[in-house]
């Protein structure tokens, strides 16, 4: 029997802040974190500010061995479980999925490489530890006592939505009827903003770092790098009603594909893209018309918003303005969270539901396309379906299809 899925709970780490009420208030005031780059002369990045972990762990002898991408993520899976205030009984057989990226923050291990010779006697003795994917799931197995099936998830930009996907296709199928899914990742490193500018995938044209992330803007020119993560508590419909949690949404749909086409470049006709997108309406069963609001990837890139625009266009389009979806693109707001992406932008669009407003698409003057209609100024959230949408390096393209219940 297939089961219904909902989310319970919600943890997150953002650089917008990590409660409703603190991302209400950076939105309302248009206070991002955006600023000139600490790790990389002529760089852009949005830090999340005066994070600590142990003001969620307490003192934990292994906190060194966590990167910071892992050290969001179980910062906010504890925060999850806490929100969803479900019983330690049913964590024991849940299910862990996380989405994460690599550890680009070499030169804090390696300061000082000479002729290939990595050893010094500061390196430290579980130092592989900070460079595993699944050290995040096994200290987050840890600290909840978590033993049920689980899967560390590498797919770039679309790796926290995957996640979420395939927890819930886990307990709608009947594997699993608890499952905890999310991410994190941080690329705030020299070694990572180094990786990006070498790749030419960064803003590049100066001025002022409030005004560099502008997706689907015509005179975009690269992402600014964000950090962060976004862990949610995933049940079966029966047993959250069962045991009276509050229902914050229903996922119900899930698509997930490959591009094979290039290795960075995303399909210029968006066709995988927009077949992930599809496969999650009809595993909805939903269609285009009945989606009020889309979270576009919307990394600030050439090729990408574009092909994006175009696919949103062709499958949501309409000359009727009022059965057109909203768009908003949170980028514009954190940055890009790499393997994170998915599940900070679900976090952040659940706690403004939760506080009623919808922000709009930073820096949006000149549109890239004119049938896709994108949210240019702060306005009332109102509508219950949302499509997320993830796409990473290497073609991976994830989406999913959300209910808002609260």
């Amino acid at each position: 029997m297939r089961q219904r899925v909902v989310i319970t709970g919600t943890g997150y780490t953002t650089s917008l802040g990590c409660t409703p009420e603190s991302i209400e208030h950076t939105v309302r005031h248009d206070t991002p974190a955006f600023a000139a780059s600490t790790h990389l002369d002529g760089c852009m990045e949005c830090p999340v500010v005066g994070f600590d972990l142990t003001t969620t762990t307490g003192r934990w002898k292994h906190k060194k061995y966590l990167p910071r991408g892992a050290q969001f993520a179980l910062a906010s899976a504890l925060r999850a479980v806490d929100d969803s205030r479900i019983p330690q009984n049913l964590l024991e057989d849940a299910g862990l999925f996380i989405g994460t990226g690599p550890n680009f923050d070499m030169g804090s291990d390696f300061p000082n490489i000479t002729d290939g010779n990595m050893d010094t006697q500061s390196l430290a003795a579980l130092w592989m530890l900070r460079y595993l994917p699944n050290t995040a799931a096994s200290a987050i197995s840890q600290f909840l006592h978590i033993h049920g099936e689980n899967a560390t998830i590498g797919t770039a930009c679309s790796a926290s939505t995957q996640a979420i996907g395939e927890a819930y296709r886990k307990i709608k199928d009947g594997y699993l009827t608890t499952a905890l899914a999310g991410g994190g990742d941080s690329r705030i490193s020299h070694g990572g903003l180094l990786a990006y500018k070498k790749a030419q995938a960064l803003w590049d044209k100066g001025g002022n770092p409030q005004n560099a992330c502008r997706p689907f803007n015509n005179d975009r020119s690269g992402f600014v790098v964000g950090e962060g993560g976004g862990m949610f508590v995933l049940e079966s419909l029966e047993q959250a009603e069962d045991r009276g949690a509050t229902i914050l949404a229903e996922v119900l749909g899930f698509g997930v594909t490959m591009d094979a086409h290039t290795m960075t470049a995303p399909h210029p006709d968006a066709l995988y893209a927009e077949k992930a997108v599809r496969t999650a309406l009809a595993e909805a069963d939903m269609p285009p018309d009945a989606i009020n609001l889309i979270s576009a990837h919307g990394t600030s890139t050439h090729l990408n918003d574009q092909a994006e625009a175009d696919m949103l266009a062709r499958v949501f389009y309409t000359k009727d303005a009022t059965a057109t979806p909203l768009t908003v693109a949170i980028k514009s707001w954190v940055g890009h969270c790499t393997a994170a992406s998915g599940a900070v932008e679900l976090s952040v669009l659940l706690a403004l539901r939760q506080r009623g407003i919808l922000p709009p698409v930073r820096n949006l003057r000149n549109p890239c396309s004119q049938h896709v209609q994108f949210v240019q100024n702060r306005m009332p959230c109102s509508g219950q379906f949302l499509l997320l949408e993830s796409f990473g390096f290497g073609g991976q393209n994830s989406a999913l299809v959300l209910k808002f219940c609260c």
